[in-house]
């Protein structure tokens, strides 16, 4: 009985965290405080910490599930009507970023959350995308003076360096509270990892692919 109060109450404060994030991020571009593209990464970046209020408050996937799964519906329709102008920014219509950031979350929490598996270990891809790619994009956007092409997307070197670095200080710093051995080169297999999945993921799917993927990766070498 405790036990399931607790589980939701961390889904009472699942929402209130993400739409705080949400409404921050409105505040803030309609003071022109910050971009358009900034507050995207602001959500981006802020909803990534979700995963800390996750292990926090549940023991088991479908009490974590229910957040991702929410916002898997809430982030569609808001992508199909522009309601939360914050969390597109500038991004082109092919792109379902923050539909597939929310399915990534609800895969995740249902599989790290399971029986035999442990929420740290989805924590690293979801964390990694939410600190990696988010610092990527805003050094990215101010240091655009080495850019490179792959396929239809236009990269940084300065974007590419800070999804390198923010990717292994978010491993290691995870690794050393849950999994302290070879932390070190285990955070540099899986920042490089990151680094190339996001660099030849088009439209968006990053989103999806880098948390995913950087999961597995870590599964594997673990």
């Amino acid at each position: 009985m405790i036990e399931n109060m607790i589980n939701i109450i961390g889904i009472i404060v699942s929402f209130v965290f993400t739409f705080s994030i949400i409404g921050i991020s409105t505040i803030l571009t309609k003071q022109k405080l910050i971009s358009g593209e900034g507050s995207r990464k602001l959500v981006h970046i802020g909803v990534s910490n979700w995963w800390i209020i996750a292990m926090i408050f549940f023991n088991n996937p479908f009490y974590a599930a229910v957040a991702p799964s929410c916002f898997v519906v809430i982030n569609y329709i808001a992508y199909r009507k522009n309601i939360f102008k914050v969390m597109e920014g500038e991004r082109n219509k092919k792109d379902l970023g923050t539909v597939y950031f929310a399915v990534s979350l609800l895969i995740l929490t249902i599989i790290t959350f399971s029986k035999g598996s442990h929420p740290y270990i989805g924590g690293l891809g979801v964390l990694i995308m939410g600190y990696g790619d988010g610092f990527a994009a805003v050094f990215g956007t101010k240091y655009t003076k080495h850019s490179f092409k792959i396929g239809n997307s236009t990269k940084t070197l300065s974007g590419t360096c800070a999804m390198f670095i923010f990717s292994f200080f978010v491993a290691f710093i995870v690794l050393k509270i849950y999994s302290p051995i070879n932390a070190f080169p285990i955070s540099v297999v899986l920042a490089l990892g990151a680094t190339i999945i996001e660099m030849v993921s088009p439209w968006g799917l990053d989103n999806l692919s880098v948390p995913l993927l950087t999961t597995y990766i870590y599964t594997l070498i673990r």
